[in-house]
């Protein structure tokens, strides 16, 4: 068994869709970020390729590669899967939670499990996603930007 964590932060800005867990959530702003900028499904990566101690996300999907320019965080998330699987892994599960003021995620969640399940070829109840605020405190409780944490077990 092997046991990881993920971290991942973005503003929140004008003029960008808001995308967690490969779901478009309805809000007036979005995350800025070289790819779709999906802070939950970046956290739940770089938790799986710290479980596999393989690097991190920006060591295997540079931001200064135009080739990730807007590209879905669910397709990286797809790439992290195999190299898991090439390296003789699977996924027991990833626990995760988005931390925002606003907007709602619960709304959401049972879809964003969905799709982080589905691209991690596991079942739905592997893939635990809850959301909290900070009470207002620091930059997601003055709406500044979104984080995300991830912890994920590999056998």
């Amino acid at each position: 068994m092997r046991i990881g964590n993920g971290y991942d932060v973005h503003p929140l800005v004008e003029n960008r869709k808001l995308l967690l867990g490969g779901v478009q959530i309805p809000f007036h702003l979005g995350l800025a970020g070289y790819s779709d900028a999906d802070v939950l499904v970046h956290a739940i990566m770089d938790a799986l390729l710290g479980a596999a101690a393989l690097g991190d996300i920006g060591q295997h999907f540079p931001p200064q590669d135009p080739a990730y320019r807007d590209i879905s965080s669910l397709v990286l998330l797809g790439r992290v899967r195999d190299l898991l699987s090439a390296n003789g892994l699977g996924i027991a599960n990833v626990d995760s939670i988005v931390v925002a003021e606003r907007p709602r995620i619960a709304p959401f969640v049972l879809e964003m499990r969905e799709n982080i399940a589905k691209t991690l070829g596991v079942d739905p109840a592997r893939i635990s996603v809850k959301a909290t605020t900070t009470e207002g405190l620091g930059f997601t409780g003055r709406g500044e930007g979104i984080a995300a944490m991830a912890v994920a077990l590999l056998e």
